[in-house]
């Protein structure tokens, strides 16, 4: 009897693990789809707030100089699955906005 017990706790423990994984893949995938074409999704500050901004950013001076230091502070793998830029929100805010 212990082993049917030990089976079925493996059994629900592992489709809890699923039920996670799959829910996480449906709110990135949802996440990607509500970007507009010629924009990306970045996530700043401490709480990860996400921003959608328009990719020409990416060519500006300042905003390379943001993503050195994301690179720098997280490298290529972070566990947010997207681009994570490590200042304060106000500071994105005011950078973002002199860019427009």
């Amino acid at each position: 009897m212990k082993t049917t017990s030990n089976r079925f706790v493996g059994i629900v423990q592992a489709k809890q693990k699923l039920q996670r994984t799959l829910s996480q893949r449906i709110r990135m995938a949802s996440a990607v789809a509500d970007v507009p074409k010629g924009h990306l999704a970045v996530y700043v500050g401490k709480d990860y707030k996400r921003f959608v901004i328009p990719i020409s950013y990416l060519s500006h001076p300042l905003f390379k100089d943001l993503l050195d230091w994301a690179e720098q502070e997280f490298g290529f793998n972070h566990p947010m699955g997207g681009l994570t830029i490590p200042c304060t929100e106000d500071y994105f805010i005011c950078l973002t906005s002199s860019l427009n």
